[in-house]
């Protein structure tokens, strides 16, 4: 299948690579062309503007940062509705808040092309192999239509009814990851003075009745940061999580619905972002608040 992604971030561009793998042929395009070299000599396609990705395949997936994104992307010169959608597929992959989606949803249909929005719970490692958790808001005929495409990257595929409550459902998702991050680093400030070395700590805490499935598979690069390496990969950056917090607090906000934990873990992440640790691992937020004013 004919296949054209818009957005090559991390997963993105992790996204792409696997299309290509499982036998698609792929078009990409981003702001930044440099991020579509790899891709390209895999054996992508590169279009020129979102208009022209979008004429030149059966369907598109837009993995973009927020609602701002999106606009400039679908709406903006040369954006992805300018261009011959008519009878089209588009799925857009972004964690955003509900009313951008029905918004953007609303907008797509009336080009003539179908709308699926399906957002992920996973990073790169998963993207790349085909192992994320898809949270999938659509009618049902188009759900049924984006199968085939999200089944190749996910281990797990939710259709959790109309376009919107796709983006609740994975910023509900998202909500406990970020909290929990937090609350180990607490946890970890508070047995600083105990004398233990971090990966026995880390591996103490990896055994508990608290522990996550996020802190197990990170284990090892999380008692690298306590000890102040912070050379491990970064599969969603602290800056994104701030976003995400954000966004959180705007949907609960909107649905009258309070989050006083989200708010306060939003203070403790975006600390972390303004004091330059913008671009490390979300993950290392637990890191920053266990060695936090440490002499």
């Amino acid at each position: 299948m004919r296949i054209g992604l818009a957005g090559l971030g991390k997963m993105g561009g992790a996204i792409a690579a696997r299309l290509l793998e499982v036998g698609h042929e792929v078009t990409v395009w981003n702001r930044s062309p440099d991020k579509a070299k790899p891709l390209q000599e895999a054996g992508a396609k590169v279009a020129a503007t979102p208009a022209a990705l979008a004429s030149s395949v059966e369907a598109v997936i837009t993995m973009l940062t927020d609602a701002k994104a999106i606009d400039q992307v679908y709406h903006g010169p040369d954006g992805l509705l300018s261009g011959d959608v008519a009878g089209k597929l588009i799925i857009d992959m972004s964690t955003v808040e509900r009313a951008t989606e029905v918004a953007l949803a609303a907008k797509v249909r009336a080009k003539g092309a179908a709308f699926v929005e399906c957002p992920v719970g996973g990073t790169v490692g998963p993207a790349r192999q085909g192992t994320l958790l898809g949270i999938m808001g659509a009618e049902p005929a188009d759900a049924e239509r984006a199968k085939p495409i999200l089944e190749k990257l996910c281990r797990r595929l939710e259709h959790v009814g109309p376009v919107g409550n796709g983006a609740t459902v994975k910023l509900a998702v998202n909500l406990p990851l970020m909290v929990s991050w937090q609350a180990f680093g607490e946890a970890f400030a508070l047995c600083r003075d105990v004398g233990f070395d971090p990966k026995r700590l880390v591996d103490l805490f990896t055994d508990t009745s608290g522990t996550t499935n996020a802190i197990k598979s990170r284990a090892a690069p999380l008692a690298a940061m306590l000890g102040g390496d912070h050379s491990g990969p970064v599969t969603f950056a602290i800056e994104n999580a701030v976003k995400d917090l954000h966004t959180m607090l705007a949907e609960g906000k909107a649905r009258g619905v309070e989050l006083p934990l989200v708010e306060r873990t939003l203070t403790c992440f975006d600390e972390a972002n303004k004091k330059g640790w913008d671009q490390r691992d979300g993950s290392a937020v637990a890191a920053y608040w266990a060695n936090r004013g440490k002499a």
